[in-house]
Order: structure tokens, then sequence, then C-alpha cells
């Protein structure tokens, strides 16, 4: 038996499916820390890009300053959070490290969509009498609005795949599945759980891809012209 086969028998064992250690409750778990880590993520970085990228002051140091932030092994970073008293908190210290692993392409992507706003338009809203309000709203954020929905979809798939490392803080997700093929030197269930990583991930970018379209302010506008 290869691992491809057997990875489609494991996956196919309903087995697998139930319980604490089945699939379906790993799932929910690694839902859980992706969904509460974007939030956060959005939360944080979103508003300050917005505002940087509007005022276009200080975008370029909050920019390199979380860039920083990929140089930096999410493991490496979460070892550390779970050997502090954080550590003592359950999930803390892999909730802390997936956020900082998601702000800098949030942050990043939401800045420089601000910044690539045509300044003749912006110029021409000006000269309309729009308020820094009202340019921010009917102008820059819808124009910037395709770049800042690329970095929340790139920021969501890399918690997916990283939200795996959640498995050697102790905490669940489908990596307790990898990891507990690697235990068992179970090769069918490794790549199992990896397969249901990737095809988590896909089903998340194509979600978010659809929600943008729904919501893209320039939708309507679009069918009119």
């Amino acid at each position: 038996m290869n691992a491809i086969s057997g990875a489609y028998e494991w996956l196919t064992t309903s087995a697998n499916w139930q319980g604490e250690k089945g699939v379906w409750h790993r799932l929910a778990e690694h839902l859980y820390f992706t969904g509460v880590c974007l939030v956060v993520a959005c939360l944080i970085a979103l508003p300050l890009a917005l505002l940087l990228g509007h005022i276009g002051k200080g975008g370029a140091l909050a920019v390199n300053i979380s860039n920083v932030g990929r140089a930096v092994p999410t493991l490496a970073v979460l070892i550390l959070l779970t050997l502090t008293p954080l550590g003592e908190h359950g999930d803390v210290p892999t909730l802390i490290a997936l956020v900082l692993f998601a702000v800098p392409p949030l942050l990043t992507n939401a800045y420089i969509g601000m910044r690539e706003v045509d300044r003749s338009v912006v110029e021409a809203a000006r000269g309309m009498g729009m308020s820094g309000r009202q340019l921010f709203a009917r102008v820059e954020l819808p124009l910037a609005y395709p770049l800042i929905m690329t970095g929340v979809r790139s920021a969501a798939v890399q918690v997916v795949a990283t939200a795996t490392l959640a498995a050697m803080a102790g905490e669940g997700g489908l990596g307790r599945i990898i990891t507990a093929g690697f235990n068992l030197q179970n090769t069918p269930q490794v790549v199992a759980g990896a397969f249901l990583v990737a095809l988590l991930a896909l089903v998340v970018e194509g979600v978010l891809v659809l929600a943008g379209r729904f919501f893209d302010p320039m939708r309507g506008r679009s069918r009119t012209s």
C-alpha cells in the first residue's frame, strides 16, 4: 500500500472522522484558530494601514517594522511564548503567534492599496468639495479594496497553513492528525492530514474570493458604467 492509496483509505474510514480526535473535531479547532486570529489581525492592521495610507505619513516605517515579523519563524515565536507565563493560558500563545504572522500581509497590502490610488482622482474629489472622511469612504477605500482583499486572502491562507503548528504546543487543529501520524509512523495519516490542510486553504481562499466580489463597493458602479 503506497502513501496515496493509504491516505485515501484513511480519509474514507468513518471512524477517523468521529470523536475528539476525529477530522470534524480537529477541523472545528483549526477553523477556530484561523477565524479568531484573522479577525484580531484585521482589527489591528487594517485601521492602522488605512489611516496611514490616507494621511500619507508613517506608513513606510510601519510596513517595514511589520515585515520584520516575516523574518522570525512562527514556530520560534510560539515556543518562546509557550515558555513565558502566557503558556499557562491554554491556546493564548498560539493565537498571539498566528496574529503576529497575519499582520504583515494585511498591513502592507492595505497601505500600498491606499497609496496607489490615482492622485489625480483624489485631487479631483477634493476639488469637488469632499471632506477628508468623504474622500476616504467614497474614493480611496473603494479603489484600494481589491488590494486590501488580496492581503486578507493571503493572510487567511497563511494562517490556515501555519495553524498546523498549534499541534507542536499541544493544541488542537488539523496539525494533530499530522503529528499523530508521525508518532505512529503512519505515513498515510500524515499525507491525509496534509491533504486536509491544503484543501481547507483552497476552500478558504475560494470563499474569500466570492465574499470579496460580493462586498466589492465598486461592483454596482461597474455595472452602470
